[in-house]
């Protein structure tokens, strides 16, 4: 079974929230200390290609002295790099004209650096202390889960076994409230959307024990901040891409039921559909059937149904009409049985399943990838 991506934009580099028309000169400027670097680049992260590009260079001179410019219309996110170094050494948002930035490095390592002072940037300054707090976090949740797989491996499940997956528990989700919190407090899109896409991309390293945010949760915050800075182009670029169908006609199904007759989505037209893409093999799809049935049991009198829509198998028929017997899904169903080959995969860019989207009565998506208690509250907020 495919594995369900959630889309996340930028990774560390977006726009900030300058309604400027005209590009204007950013420098960031300061001291580089225990560091045997000759030149210091600044790379910018384009929205478009997430790719970093060389801005500027800068020979550093004996004092440790350096200056970076570039040019800039929106703001975005820009990482500093040295000559001889594999990663950049740190990261500012030009949410002002000058960024003032020393870094000290270890004179045991000169690969990253042992602390940073930012000046003048309230983004920059705000990002360091986040990644700071939520990095600490991080090597509480690596060291308990280090000390519960030893003792689970040395056979040991006691209670010294659960006191550590207890901790792991805990530390991940207060690693997601500083995520939370961080999210509040940020005045400037870049940083919000660099702090979302952290998180995501930390979270889909199974050895932390984090949650990913799901579709839903991270859609609601990209239409928050594109509310927030509604002027702002790259934001903007950005939340219609992971809108995704939201707004849009839903694609036609045409594709026949257990009996041979075809059944199109358009003849539902005038209520709202839930069309459920799922499979008699797909172990999560199971799963959340009873939520889809306690849903369809609470709304089916209301101007509701539910079009399931099956990626079984070629041969897998039996399978199919089996699992829906088993788990009551007492709706319309059908399937080409033709699995990923089937024609709705690529019409509603499926990526995994569980999957479904909620259209409306004019045809239009009102929402998609609901789940769980999702499923139900949207519904009734919809569903009259």
């Amino acid at each position: 079974m495919k594995k369900i991506l959630v889309v996340i934009v930028a990774v560390a580099a977006l726009a900030s929230c300058n309604d400027k028309s005209a590009e204007d000169k950013f420098t960031v400027a300061g001291t580089i200390t225990n560091n045997p670097a000759r030149v210091v680049y600044l790379e910018e992260i384009p929205m478009t290609s997430m790719q970093p590009a060389i801005v500027d260079s800068f020979v550093i001179e004996k004092n440790g002295k350096y200056k970076l410019q570039a040019n800039t219309r929106e703001a975005t996110m820009y990482n500093l790099r040295f000559d001889q170094n594999q990663f950049p050494v740190a990261a500012v948002i030009n949410d002002v004209s000058k960024v003032t930035l020393d870094i000290t490095f270890s004179k045991e390592n000169d690969q990253f650096a042992e602390s940073y002072d930012v000046k003048d940037s309230k983004a920059s300054l705000q990002m360091k202390n986040f990644m700071v707090s939520f990095n600490t976090k991080l090597q509480e949740i690596f060291f308990n889960s280090r000390q519960a797989d030893s003792l689970s491996k040395a056979g040991i499940t006691d209670s010294s076994f659960r006191v550590f997956e207890e901790k792991v528990f805990v530390a991940a989700q207060e690693a997601k409230a500083i995520v939370t919190d961080a999210l509040k407090k940020s005045e400037n899109p870049a940083l919000s959307m660099f702090i979302l896409s952290y998180y995501q991309s930390t979270a889909n390293n199974p050895g932390y024990n984090l949650e990913p945010m799901d579709k839903q949760e991270v859609v609601g915050i990209v239409n928050e901040a594109a509310a927030k800075f509604s002027k702002h182009e790259g934001l903007a670029s950005i939340q219609s891409s992971i809108q995704g169908m939201i707004g849009k006609l839903a694609p036609e199904i045409s594709l026949p039921d257990a009996n041979g007759n075809q059944v199109t989505l358009s003849s539902f037209k005038g209520k709202y559909v839930l069309v459920d893409f799922w499979a008699s093999w797909c172990k999560p799809c199971r799963m959340e059937n009873p939520n889809v049935v306690k849903a369809y049991n609470k709304f089916k009198d209301k101007n509701f149904t539910i079009l399931g829509v099956s990626l079984d198998r070629p041969g897998g028929k039996d399978d199919w009409l089996k699992a829906i017997m088993q788990d009551n899904l007492t709706w319309t169903h059908v399937s080409d049985l033709q699995y990923w080959q089937s024609p709705v995969v690529p019409a509603y860019k499926i990526e995994g399943i569980p999957y479904n989207v909620l259209v409306g009565p004019d045809g239009k998506v009102i929402a998609e990838g609901l789940r769980g208690e999702d499923l139900e509250r949207i519904l009734s907020e919809v569903v009259k």
